[in-house]
């Protein structure tokens, strides 16, 4: 053999041996990457159920102290909070030292400062748990427990975005009332023997009151973020018109996901891909309402998309509103973690996991069996989108690595 044909040979195991070696790279890569979301996966299966005590391990002794530092730009809590149980506890529990009206949104809720001086925001009980509420998929007041379990949802799909919540019973007459603003207190009435109030906001009306059953009052209380974290608001680039007749731009340019991506934030780092996780969410909830959403401030684009306000949820359960997931069928891309635990979730797992996670709190079942088999569906749904668009653009086209090292020192 002449050695220019050597030298050929030689240059071409060369490229073999190379490219074989990437390869093999890629695939253990991949490979670590599968094994730690499956061991995450197993780390949140075994620390769901909760245990609702006051008892605190940590060195910082006040609930509101520890659930405080947890909070860092990607996390509103980490993926270990062996106290998670302690601080939802002590939101439930802990003595109502002050309360006023909520003045901001267009929904009624109460804002509440518990024993130790932490707000929290109270929406009361308005419709039972299998109440269907018709019309638009955003339609009617909000749903307490839709808060919930949301919030629950969220530890389960391991986003870890949304701020805490738990149910609570409050007795109006005994803890509100005392501590309870003028401005509030000019909102209180009864019906026949039920206390109600009705609030301020924009859609708060004397004719529209949230009632007590007597004087006890189911809802949800979500824990204020650290005002250390100031939020920043953003609106949403998939958000509706709210104007019947008149379309958004996203509901007829199939080609709009190219705009967005050119736009920023979304064009670097992971807002797009937390639009798109948020869209997985809010499909699964029945959520068609994320018209604004809240990032911290100041961060270029690199902090998390706060999943705040989830309340216009679980109204409808033979309702499975398709739009809610443009984002995800519009841009055909999925973060590789969110795509591996919507798969360990599927064949019935979700509904189980949801189950055990919300079984500790005080207003528990939140949700009807309609809505449970909604969830399975729903989550059938997007693993089925997904699918087309591997089909369509192929596997490394769709599934996008994100990973984040998260610090909580």
């Amino acid at each position: 053999m002449k050695l220019k044909q050597r030298v050929v040979v030689l240059a071409l195991l060369l490229v073999i041996l190379v490219l074989t070696k990437l390869l093999l790279l890629d695939r253990l890569e991949t490979s670590a990457a599968q094994r730690q979301d499956q061991l995450s996966f197993q780390r949140m299966m075994s620390g769901l159920r909760l245990t609702m005590d006051s008892r605190l391990e940590h060195t910082l002794q006040s609930p509101w102290e520890i659930a405080s530092q947890w909070v860092v730009p990607r996390e509103v809590y980490p993926e270990d909070t062996p106290e998670m149980g302690a601080v939802l506890h002590a939101m439930a529990t802990k003595k109502i030292i002050r309360a006023d009206v909520g003045y901001k949104g267009t929904q009624l809720k109460a804002l509440l400062v518990l024993d130790g001086g932490q707000k929290v925001v109270f929406k009361p009980k308005r419709y039972s748990r299998d109440y269907v509420v018709e019309g638009e998929p955003y339609a009617g007041y909000d749903r307490h427990n839709a808060e919930v379990a949301a919030f629950h949802l969220d530890r389960i799909l391991g986003f870890r975005r949304a701020p805490l919540v738990v149910g609570r019973y409050v007795n109006l007459i005994t803890e509100i009332k005392p501590v309870a603003t003028e401005q509030l207190l000019s909102t209180f009435l009864k019906q026949g023997n039920n206390t109600c109030f009705y609030g301020k906001c924009y859609y708060c009306r004397e004719t529209e009151p949230a009632c007590a059953e007597r004087e006890v009052m189911e809802g949800s209380v979500t824990l204020w973020l650290p005002d250390v974290w100031p939020l920043q608001k953003h609106r949403h680039p998939w958000g509706r018109t709210y104007r019947e007749g008149k379309l958004a731009r996203w509901e007829y340019d199939e080609s709009y996901c190219d705009a967005v991506k050119k736009t920023p934030p979304y064009d670097a780092g992971p807002r797009l891909l937390d639009i798109i996780d948020t869209a997985i969410f809010d499909y699964l909830i029945g959520n068609a309402d994320r018209h604004h959403y809240e990032s911290f401030q100041d961060d270029e684009g690199a902090s998390m998309l706060i999943l705040l306000d989830n309340a216009k949820s679980f109204g409808n359960p033979s309702m499975d509103e398709r739009s809610i997931l443009a984002p995800l069928y519009q841009c055909c891309i999925v973060r590789v973690s969110t795509w591996n635990r919507l798969s360990h979730l599927k064949h019935g797992t979700l509904r189980s996991a949801l189950r055990s996670a919300t079984s500790h709190d005080p207003i528990y079942p939140f949700l009807s069996d309609a809505h449970l088999e909604a969830l399975e569906r729903r989550l059938q749904g997007i693993i089925g989108t997904v699918q087309q668009c591997i089909d369509q653009f192929g596997p490394d086209v769709v599934m996008v690595e994100d990973r984040m090292t998260l610090s909580h020192v």
